[in-house]
């Protein structure tokens, strides 16, 4: 019987079909092909990567998964190693480190055949291909694993049409290139999302650049929404709530005296370093006597955390609402209110364990960006930051429109 692995926030619910001995069996024997690779490799990473990479880009376009048999060799016998819970949790761990992007949808199962164990990766074909591991584009040429070439990109961007269901990969017809920051994607997002060998080789005119990373449409001849807050001049203009209100109140009410009051809009990188920037000014310190002859500084709140949830807002919220982000800091607490309640297989019971992207590309170009450092673990990192700084633990109130997250401040 199949063992799924546990942890839920590395495995998506959507792809857990637990595969049959038969069929695996089946698998093993075959010849290695388009949908499956066999490996005795228990800690060749790199290997695995480039394979969950090549599956999930589907490139013969079978839209069935693919499997990375582990524990088995060429000849389809299972090679007697040991799947440790290590193991699984280290190919799980491929799913959400940020080397595969977009994240792939996957499960990890560990089987005994002839009593012997194997551990089973199923991919799903990606809906935003190409998908790229460490800037790189495998496909799956027969039983060959193989780089893409220009035209294979361009068929698998083609591809993305069709497939493309969440908001961030949809064409807005009114966002024309010549409405674009090209000299930002250039010169700051392509040098950290793209190998420097695939960048050398480039013939590609900028629109098959773009489209290739998901931000513009080539069959509408327009940006996705995800190029338009990307490299934008104006996001306003078609993305009217992609925005961040800051309210800074006197007292505990909304209704007190406003204090400062900032907006922060344009191009999405420009607004997370003016965050990153404004967020420690804000921030109190003073001296704490730990004891008679000593003291340490505490702040009212730890910035690591504050920026954590609002990351997490940005990635998270609805673009398709016209509500900003509103950021609003009170005497005892601050709130960060983002449009758009939990999504997909997120519930109140499961958060923050289980983790499903609204976004993906917005969420791709932030880990480029290096305003993530591991998907699913933000919230856990925020929660500890305050622990550690002293202040109680953040608040979460869940309703279908919209995420607010309440942090109370240090004593």
């Amino acid at each position: 019987m199949p063992i799924t692995l546990a942890p839920k926030n590395n495995i998506s619910k959507r792809c857990i079909t637990l595969l049959s001995s038969d069929k695996l069996s089946k698998l093993m024997n075959e010849l290695e092909s388009d949908r499956v690779e066999k490996t005795i490799a228990v800690n060749n990473t790199d290997k695995w990567c480039e394979a969950i990479c090549a599956f999930a880009n589907d490139f013969p376009d079978h839209r069935q998964p693919g499997y990375l048999l582990i524990g088995v060799d060429d000849q389809g016998n299972p090679s007697g190693i040991k799947v440790t819970d290590q193991l699984l949790k280290n190919l799980a761990a491929t799913r959400s480190d940020g080397n595969i992007l977009p994240l792939p949808v996957l499960t990890v199962q560990k089987h005994l055949i002839k009593d012997k164990e194997i551990a089973v990766v199923e991919v799903k074909p990606s809906d935003v291909p190409p998908v790229r591991y460490k800037g790189r584009i495998h496909i799956r040429v027969g039983p060959r694993r193989a780089l893409a070439n220009e035209s294979e990109e361009r068929i698998l961007s083609e591809k993305r049409t069709g497939l493309a269901k969440t908001f961030d990969a949809r064409p807005l017809s009114d966002c024309q290139i010549q409405d674009l920051l090209l000299d930002l994607f250039l010169t700051t997002y392509r040098t950290n999302a793209v190998a420097p060998e695939i960048i050398e080789a480039n013939n590609r005119d900028i629109t098959e650049q773009l489209s290739s990373l998901r931000f513009f449409d080539l069959h509408k001849n327009c940006a996705t929404s995800a190029g338009a807050l990307l490299f934008g001049k104006n996001p306003l203009q078609w993305l009217s709530g992609a925005s961040i209100l800051f309210l800074k109140h006197a007292g505990k009410k909304v209704t007190d005296e406003v204090e400062d009051e900032r907006n922060f809009s344009g191009d999405l990188l420009t607004v997370l370093r003016e965050l990153d920037a404004f967020l420690p000014l804000q921030i109190k310190t003073k001296p704490e006597k730990t004891s008679t002859l000593q003291e340490r500084v505490v702040r009212d709140y730890p910035p690591e955390a504050l920026r954590e949830f609002l990351m997490n807002a940005v990635m998270h919220r609805s673009y398709e609402a016209t509500a900003p982000i509103r950021f609003y800091w009170f005497e005892d607490r601050i709130e960060i209110q983002n449009p758009g309640g939990l999504y997909g297989e997120a519930t109140q019971e499961n958060f923050p364990r289980q983790n499903a992207y609204r976004n993906p590309v917005i969420a791709e170009a932030m880990k480029v960006l290096g305003y993530v450092n591991k998907y699913g673990t933000g919230v856990t990192r925020a929660q500890d930051y305050l622990r550690i700084n002293g202040n109680p633990k953040a608040e979460f109130r869940f309703e279908a429109t919209y995420f607010l997250v309440t942090i109370r401040k240090y004593r």
